[in-house]
């Protein structure tokens, strides 16, 4: 059985060998970046580059990207959905095309990490009445040694790329194109007839895996709504981590793999119960990826809460608590287990030896809630005279209080319901409710690059002022957290192992007012990552950098790591206010300023 860590120097290995450099991973939480919650591929921090801005580290690029998409949460429970995975990825920045990149991907899917040929399968895209089918793909695909009868032509709901989605979304000048997956057959998995009479790479019936897909950035929609092709090409490539070691060891559930496997055998011991039941298999997935994901978000400095990404840390860890419940299994009993083995397996790679000792603290506060809660609604449950979807609904929306938990209690109390009827009230809720949140977060969660409206820039550029001010009233003790920048506020978290007086706030705001009043010149600058440090400029510390970084400079007063944008002299950015100063955790501090 290949490991993650035997896959991970394979991938690095080959691409260093086509001189390509590494671009560290961003994050799980995107810096300054409103528009989405978390990192979801590895191009996200790529996309101003893959839009035409020269990147630092030249045109060759790759990296394995720590990501999480919350639109799977409900989707876990198969055997191949997650939430949290790790993306591999290559990149050309105009350099080289279709013919390179799809070769040298067989190359490393058959003979470095050496998939049997025989069991993979490819796609290609098919064409519209506007977009000419990708008969290069095609064709080089052939030339590779493809048979036909294992290369496939897909429309653009499977095999077309743009920011917008379909063709027909994408705005004047947004860049598209065709793209090429390859998939792994697991032949022991016959097909499935509810998904069709025959069976092929994009049906749903778990014979079929996609273990890569190569996006070519080909065309630019012009004004009269025609496609014209890009003067220089760009490659976007991304491999699940997770998927592709699934594939290896010809294992049609991911959960089986190295990265899982310890988990779910945890899980057996405290709950007395084998995976290999199909009645238990589900809820033990759910546990594995929902306490993973957990983890991570904890390590980003995330924690519990009712909104943004402390939410969805919520949901995972109660969504998960439930399935341990349903288990027979104590919740705070298997919590400091699965940390040690989450800690142990990515080490050193995203965790020190001890975080395990934070991670089972954060989680396990989280327990320790929601068992009060539960109780909260056990009580208002027990009071209600006539029970319905909707208040069952409302319960979970209030307390967090699962419909089959609440299902369960109400058989046991000897209380006679229509589970079907109230089921269907309950979805009908949920329903109004989905359709209510994608319409309000419909802006916040476009995707794609931040916010860059002018007031933003203005609070981006106030932020490095905030981070120097701290400096100078607070010492050398403290770091920056995190910060999340709007066009109406801008925030930001710190770590101080002193507490802040009102007065050292106050007078950090002064000193912003003082270098606003100045119009100190703001300058970007692309220097050696060793001479940046050597100068004493700022970074987050928890980000990896490149050897060549930007940093920006406020003139004798500030230089700090950044991507930008920012303002061009800070007489731009106008009065800025501290209106809300706070205490969010051990040590840790957030300032609102406008």
């Amino acid at each position: 059985m290949m490991t993650h860590v035997q896959l991970r120097e394979k991938f690095t290995k080959f691409w260093k060998q086509r001189d390509h450099k590494e671009v560290p991973p961003i994050p799980l939480v995107p810096q300054n970046d409103p528009t989405t919650l978390f990192t979801g591929s590895g191009m996200q921090p790529l996309v101003p580059y893959l839009l035409g801005e020269p990147h630092p580290q030249g045109k060759r690029l790759y990296n394995i990207q720590p990501c999480f998409r919350s639109q799977d949460i409900e989707e876990v429970g198969d055997n191949r959905h997650t939430t949290f995975f790790e993306m591999m990825g290559n990149w050309s920045l105009g350099d080289y095309f279709k013919k390179e990149q799809l070769a040298w991907f067989w190359e490393f899917l058959t003979e470095v990490i050496k998939l049997p040929k025989e069991k993979l399968y490819v796609s290609v895209f098919a064409g519209t009445k506007d977009l000419p089918a990708d008969e290069e793909s095609l064709q080089i695909w052939k030339k590779i040694g493809i048979p036909e009868s294992h290369i496939f032509k897909y429309g653009v709901e499977n095999n077309w790329w743009s920011r917008a989605g379909a063709p027909e979304n994408m705005p004047i000048g947004e860049p598209g194109g065709p793209d090429s997956e390859v998939f792994f057959e697991f032949t022991q998995v016959p097909h499935n007839l509810k998904y069709g009479k025959t069976c092929h790479p994009n049906c749903d019936c778990g014979r079929f895996l996609e273990v890569g897909n190569s996006v070519f950035m080909q065309y630019k929609k012009e004004s009269d709504g025609t496609f014209q092709e890009l003067s220089a090409k760009n490659v976007d490539f991304g491999g699940g981590l997770e998927r592709t070691l699934a594939a290896l060891n010809n294992e049609p559930d991911v959960f089986k793999i190295d990265l899982f496997n310890k988990i779910i055998k945890v899980i057996e011991k405290y709950s007395k119960k084998s995976y290999s039941n199909d009645i238990y298999k589900l809820k033990m997935r759910v546990i594995t990826d929902h306490l993973k994901g957990a983890c991570f978000m904890a390590q980003a400095g995330i924690e519990p809460s009712n909104k943004e990404q402390g939410y969805i840390m919520r949901r995972l860890i109660r969504r998960a608590m439930v399935k341990m419940m349903e288990l027979d299994i104590v919740p705070l009993k298997i919590v400091e287990p699965i940390c040690t083995i989450i800690v142990n397996t990515y080490y050193p790679v995203y965790f020190k030896q001890n975080d395990f000792i934070k991670l089972t603290t954060i989680i396990g506060e989280e327990i320790d809630s929601f068992e009060l809660t539960v109780g909260k609604g056990v009580k208002i449950l027990q009071n209600q005279p006539l029970i319905n979807g909707k208040i069952l609904f409302d319960l979970k929306q209030s307390y967090g209080f699962p419909f089959e938990l609440a299902v369960e209690l109400l058989k046991q109390w000897g209380k006679s319901i229509n589970k079907l009827k109230i089921k269907q009230e309950f979805d009908t809720e949920f329903k109004k409710h989905k359709n209510l949140s994608r319409t309000s977060s419909a802006g916040m969660f476009k995707g794609g690059l931040a916010d860059h409206s002018a007031q933003t820039i203005k609070y981006h550029t106030a932020t490095h002022l905030l981070h120097q001010a701290l400096f100078d009233v607070l010492g050398d003790s403290i770091k920056q957290e995190g910060s999340h920048i709007t066009g109406e506020r801008l925030r930001f978290d710190f770590y101080s192992s002193i507490k802040p007086s009102y007065e050292q706030i106050k007078k950090a705001e002064l000193i912003i007012d003082k270098k606003v009043k100045e119009s100190l010149p703001v300058t970007l600058k692309i220097i050696p990552r060793e001479e940046a440090y050597n100068i004493g400029a700022r970074s987050f510390f928890r980000e990896k950098y490149p050897e060549t970084v930007k940093v920006y400079f406020i003139e004798g007063y500030s230089k700090e790591f950044c991507a930008g944008p920012h303002v061009k002299n800070t007489a731009e950015i106008g009065k800025i206010k501290i209106y809300k100063f706070e205490k969010i955790g051990s040590n840790l501090y957030r300032i609102y300023a406008k």
